[in-house]
């Protein structure tokens, strides 16, 4: 450095001093200055720039080369760009990024420039490098971004209309004050069917043409401010006053001036000053019109004087105080009784405005002399008189106290919104429809089986959806993402848990946000409803167990409600024995005791005060049945079925028929409604019962619950359907003999077919007459083949061959259990439940379940709930 110092300090100054004073400089400087050799070994690093790459002060950096202060990643750059850019151009700057080798991870990013340097022959002896920390640049980058944020909320706020129009006079951006005004979506100069809707005037009162209007102007180039007044005819005829101001607008990126536009409602204004002049009330002066605006607006608006004193109140402003004009005006803060702090403060403000001709905003806490206290926010700015000067402080105030009651209420939500959520396991998730990135908390990460740091993406969030329910769940998102759509979403699909394989069921909703057309942003909230999915199959698999046993069972089984005093449930076998159709809704009670038999009827009624209290009730009773008055005597045990708390909240019922059925009944099908009402008269005729079925599936429906007789099936239409029935009656194991009915036939293959099928006899129908006396004959044969169930008289018997164990697991399939559960609660294993259960199926000779419970009833075991 000896040899440059002549050329640098001058022939006339000391060298020495001129080093200390540069070495001085570079000590006290704030950026990195950094000294290299020959070889880019560092030889000198100032005391800043040791503060930025976490070394101290006096440590030796004579061992680190050029590269060792950027970080790891940016090394390899340093010697393979910016070394020989330095020995070839002798110069480099750019973007660097320093590492902290105190902290690695502080890292800052500056901005860094390097020259080399020569002594006086032009020898290379070294290389200069100074930074720049770019942290103060980024730092007011984001400012400029929340300045801008709180910008665009300002303009939403605002009472105004506000939008940027482009050459064509289309409209690009509004707030939403515009559209509730307007909805101007093309300005009036440029839209001649729009245009007639408008009536500007001049400050003269004259008419304008819509190529004077300010937008239209604005597009020329020229600024329209303070605005034009436009009387505007709305949609539902009806007219206000619009005050419009434009601007020209040019953007960087397009060449062409584009137009930002303010409209302002002052319908009131100008009705006002139409009023006022109506009543001949003629304002004298701009100061007194500007006096009954200002009276007329709810915020409070004053001046001060240079003095500090109170020159201008409007109404607003008196009744917030509680005083009179007078009471007010050339008072100052202290003499109104102001707190002293709050005086001191509000002069400070005064001062400072008249002083500076700044204006000044804040909010304050002020309780007036008559007892009222609130929030006020409050702005206030220079009056400026003829030559500049400030002369008047003017303030609007504004009361704050309601949206500061708002904001509270709106955390306090908040809080409760997060505690719910804690409460009920609902985790809260967002997505960006535009990038696609996802952001999930602790919950749904676990309910997608990943730990709680791991990263999620669309890949992992459809990996883990079961693969039947991917399509359907595609569809819901493409749905919600639709701007022509509610933008919402709800739906429930299966999850594989990725590290723990576990099968979960996600119930979802969320709100899709759009802006200009499109998907911008999308909040949504998701909850574990695996174990009510579980506990309704549990359910739903009980209640089909249960109704599969009582719809088979020759007896009677209901359910009576205690609350509404209904029978909510009945099974098939209530056609049998009542003789009319089985109607799924709650019947009343007093419906079914109108058909218990007088005599009988006060021992049924015990019978269910006694189940209601708890009791088991059995009785033997009549009914007459309201079909055909017959009387049929029933055995009916009634026992209560308590909810969760033990109270007794239904009854339940078994109701077995002890009447001898009569056998003379006839079951005409048909699938022609006019020939089975044809066929049923002949057969009443001969002085049988009978009952008609439009069809094959009619009549299997209701075959197992019919009483004993024979089925007269019409063959003519549908051959193949009537020769199913006896297959059909054989395989479900229901003793109806048949008799085939057919029409003349030129072989007798069609009556081979149906005696294979199963029938006991061919009847072959010519006329009425003939009909009538070949079913006389065979309606004599049919009936002898019939036989009346009887029921099994041993049954009590072969239950009491049964080991206790073995009568648990009986009893416990009574009650509807399953091996499972028979065994939680024997404390047995499900296997040995397995084992006993085919023990009492072969001792008791049953080959199902349905058959098992047949025999059960028989024997008098009754479930217990």
């Amino acid at each position: 450095m000896s040899d440059v110092t002549p050329t640098l300090v001058g022939a006339d100054r000391n060298p020495d001093d001129f080093a200390a004073t540069a070495t001085l400089s570079l000590c006290q400087a704030t950026n990195l200055v950094c000294l290299y050799d020959a070889v880019y070994r560092i030889t000198y690093l100032n005391p800043a720039g040791c503060a930025m790459v976490g070394l101290q002060p006096d440590e030796d950096v004579g061992d680190y080369a050029i590269a060792d202060l950027f970080a790891v990643e940016q090394r390899p750059f340093i010697d393979t760009v910016v070394v020989p850019a330095l020995r070839r151009d002798g110069r480099w700057e750019g973007r660097l990024r320093l590492h902290n080798f105190s902290e690695p991870t502080h890292g800052c990013e500056v901005h860094w420039s390097a020259f080399a340097l020569s002594d006086s022959d032009g020898h290379r002896i070294g290389t200069s490098a100074f930074t720049t920390d770019l942290t103060p640049r980024k730092e007011a980058e984001r400012a400029l971004r929340d300045q801008q944020a709180l910008l665009a909320s300002l303009l939403d706020h605002l009472p105004l209309g506000i939008g940027v129009y482009d050459r064509q006079g289309n409209l690009i951006h509004s707030n939403q004050r515009l559209q509730d005004y307007l909805g101007l979506s093309r300005l009036p100069s440029c839209e001649p069917a729009t245009s007639r809707r408008w009536h500007g005037y001049d400050t003269d009162g004259e008419a304008i043409p819509p190529s004077q209007y300010p937008g239209a102007r604005a597009l020329r180039g020229e600024s329209v401010t303070p605005g034009v007044d436009f009387r505007y005819a709305a949609g539902d005829a009806t007219e206000r006053w619009m005050r419009i101001s434009a601007v020209p607008f040019r953007r960087e990126a397009i060449e062409q001036d584009e137009a930002i536009v303010v409209v302002q409602d002052v319908d009131d204004l100008k009705r006002g000053a139409e009023r006022v002049e109506a009543a001949g009330r003629v304002i004298a002066s701009q100061s007194r019109f500007l006096e009954a605006t200002l009276s007329s607006i709810p915020d409070q608006v004053y001046a001060f004087d240079r003095q500090h004193r109170f020159a201008y109140v409007n109404h607003a402003t008196l009744a917030m105080f509680g005083l009179s004009r007078e009471a007010i005006l050339g008072r100052t803060f202290t003499d109104l009784d102001y707190p002293r702090d709050l005086a001191e403060r509000l002069d400070g403000y005064v001062d400072r405005i008249l002083t500076e001709g700044v204006t000044v905003e804040d909010e304050l806490f002020f309780a007036s002399p008559t007892g009222q206290a609130a929030y006020l926010n409050f702005i206030w700015g220079p009056v400026r008189a003829e030559d500049g000067t400030v002369e008047l402080v003017v303030g609007v105030s504004r009361d704050t106290s309601e949206r500061r009651a708002f904001e509270a209420a709106i955390t306090g939500s908040e809080a409760r919104l997060r505690a719910a959520s804690d409460l009920v396991g609902l985790a809260v998730y967002s997505w960006d429809p535009v990038s696609g990135s996802l952001d999930w908390d602790e919950r749904l990460r676990a309910m997608w089986g990943l730990p709680p740091d791991a990263a999620v993406d669309m890949d992992v969030y459809e990996s883990g959806i079961h693969p039947a329910d991917l399509p359907r769940v595609r569809q819901a998102i493409a749905a919600c993402a639709d701007p022509g759509g509610s933008g919402q979403y709800s739906i429930e699909y299966r999850v594989v848990g990725r590290d723990d394989g576990i099968t979960r069921y996600i119930a979802t909703s969320g709100q899709t946000r759009f802006a200009h057309g499109r998907a911008i942003g999308f909040i949504g909230a998701a909850i574990d409803v695996t174990a009510q999915r579980r506990a309704e199959a549990a359910i739903r698999s009980s209640e089909a167990q249960f109704r599969s046993f009582a719809e088979h069972s020759s007896n009677l089984i209901w359910i009576v409600d205690s609350a509404t005093n209904e029978i909510v449930y009945r099974s098939a076998a209530f056609e049998r024995i009542w003789g009319v159709p089985s109607d799924e809704a709650p019947a009343p009670v007093t419906d079914w005791l109108n058909g218990v038999h007088t005599d009988d009827r006060r021992h049924v009624v015990q019978a269910l005060a006694s189940a209601q209290a708890g009791e088991i009730a059995q009785i033997q009773y009549r009914i007459v049945r309201p079909t055909d008055g017959a009387i049929r005597w029933l055995r009916d045990t009634s026992f209560p079925i308590p909810d969760e708390t033990g109270s007794v909240t239904r009854i339940g019922g078994i109701t077995e028929d002890l009447t001898q059925e009569d056998v003379r009944q006839v079951y005409v099908v048909s699938p022609v409604a006019a020939e089975a009402r044809r066929i049923a008269s002949v057969v009443r005729g001969l002085g049988y019962r009978a009952r008609t079925f439009d069809g094959k599936a009619v009549f299997l429906d209701l075959a197992p619950v019919l009483a004993p007789g024979c089925v007269v099936v019409d063959l003519r239409k549908a051959m193949e359907d009537g020769l199913a029935i006896p297959r059909e009656l054989k395989a479900r194991s229901v003793p109806l003999p048949m008799i085939a009915l057919d029409e003349p036939r030129p072989d007798v293959c069609a009556a081979v077919a149906a005696m294979k099928a199963g029938a006991i006899d061919y009847v072959v129908f010519t006329d009425e007459a003939s009909l009538r006396d070949k079913l006389s004959q065979v309606m004599a044969e049919c009936q002898s083949a019939i036989r009346p169930p009887t029921r099994d008289e041993n049954a009590g018997a072969r239950v009491a061959r049964l080991t206790p164990r073995e009568r648990e697991v009986l009893v416990g399939l009574v009650n509807g259990g399953t091996n499972k559960t028979i065994a939680l609660e024997l404390g047995i294993s499900p296997r040995t439940v397995e084992l006993h259960r085919a023990q009492v199926m072969s001792r008791l000779d049953a080959s199902n379940l349905s058959a098992l419970l047949q025999v059960a009833l028989s024997a008098g075991i009754a479930p217990t709930s």
